[in-house]
């Protein structure tokens, strides 16, 4: 028998983060028994199986009664098929909290198609994947401390968090930290190839690249001075460090940079109003 304090977590979807989440809570103490998942397809129900003894059925119709008793529901679902997937499940989880993961989808729509206002917003990156996430919060007013404690019991498996005033800087996260894992990738792609092109091999430029930035950020965090500053530590006049800088700035790279991060969040707007409608 569970203990008294023990959640009854629902969460609708199966996929990567999903699997993060409820990773994290087995790790905790939550037993398989508390968890009850609902993910159409075979294949993530057969790794959450593989991976966590979790099993998850198919359809949410066949665990409606198991839904009623849900202390939370998290909805890992894909924008696009959020407001389809809730039909079967809102009227039997009119009780519960909600976290939702869901990118774009704001809490109006969700409240539209769940029938409550008791919901917080996450917005995670990948390396939730690891515990080394960061995810940006946002709960309606009707959410309370205690709800909040619990979301925050959850959010902690995957690394850190930070709750948010206003719901449309949800849209920066996703931007920012949400998107962000791929900025990296995209820059240790890109030094990884000049390596090869300066004449280094594939493993040696890609494993120079990693160090680097692995190295770099372990810095940043530990000395806590601006980037700027540690930046221009390494930034010698006339040197090697200045003369890629330099060429960077003739670029303008900085200014698309965060063209391209306000294009991320301009999507993250759109999404909104494509799919919460």
């Amino acid at each position: 028998m569970p203990e008294p304090h023990t959640p009854r977590i629902a969460c609708i979807g199966g996929g990567n983060m999903a699997s993060a989440l409820l990773g994290g809570l087995l790790q905790q103490g939550v037993s398989p028994e508390q968890l009850t998942v609902v993910e159409p397809f075979e294949a993530a129900r057969a790794a959450l199986q593989a991976r966590h003894g979790i099993h998850a059925v198919p359809d949410a119709l066949a665990v409606a009664a198991t839904l009623a008793h849900a202390d939370l529901v998290l909805w890992a679902v894909k924008p696009q098929v959020f407001r389809e997937a809730a039909a079967p499940v809102a009227p039997h989880v009119g009780a519960a909290l909600h976290l939702s993961v869901a990118a774009g989808i704001p809490t109006d729509s969700i409240a539209r198609w769940l029938g409550t206002r008791r919901i917080v917003r996450a917005m995670p990156n990948t390396p939730a994947l690891i515990g080394q996430g960061i995810s940006g919060l946002f709960a309606c007013p009707e959410v309370a401390d205690a709800d909040k404690a619990l979301i925050e019991r959850v959010m902690g498996t995957t690394g850190e968090f930070l709750w948010l005033a206003g719901e449309e800087q949800l849209d920066a996260v996703t931007a920012l930290s949400g998107s962000g894992p791929a900025y990296v990738f995209f820059f240790l792609e890109t030094m990884t190839q000049a390596g090869q092109a300066m004449g280094l091999a594939p493993d040696q430029a890609y494993r120079l690249a990693l160090a680097t930035f692995r190295g770099a950020t372990e810095l940043a965090i530990r000395s806590g001075e601006a980037p700027a500053v540690l930046r221009q530590r390494v930034t010698s006049k006339g040197g090697t460090t200045h003369a890629a800088i330099t060429c960077l700035q003739e670029a303008r790279v900085a200014e698309h940079f965060i063209t391209a991060l306000q294009a991320a969040q301009a999507r993250a707007r759109e999404l909104a109003a494509e799919f919460g409608a």
